[in-house]
């Protein structure tokens, strides 16, 4: 039987921004609420380890995406669909797969994330 215990502390603060759909023409669009609409975004306290990023070529252009690790307390609404924003830094992160439940106990979360930014 193994007993999962955080490395780090959850001590970095974030915004769950849970996404909301709406119809435009018929089409259904995915929207996140603004870091200003407490009831969509809650806060939360969360591990977060970066890794300097990866490097990517695709046709012919170089970027670095930028990918962390984030660990907290087990939340059911925290899904694949939501973005995850830091207090301190206004970062915006998309959650990469489905959050993993450790060890199935509803105790603590653990999921990768990407940096979700506009560029050229």
């Amino acid at each position: 039987m193994s007993s999962f215990k955080p490395k780090l502390p959850y001590n970095t603060a974030a915004k769950l921004m849970k996404p909301y759909y709406s119809k435009v023409k018929g089409v259904r669009k995915k929207n996140y609420c603004q870091l200003h609409e407490i009831p969509e975004c809650d806060r939360i306290n969360i591990s977060f380890k970066t890794y300097g990023g990866t490097e990517q070529q695709v046709n012919n252009s170089y970027s670095i995406v930028d990918t962390a690790n984030v660990e907290t307390f087990f939340r059911p609404d925290i899904r694949s669909d939501c973005r995850i924003v830091l207090l301190d830094t206004k970062a915006e992160y998309e959650i990469i797969g489905e959050p993993e439940n450790i060890d199935m106990k509803n105790q603590y979360l653990k999921f990768k994330v990407r940096r979700v930014k506009g560029g050229a």
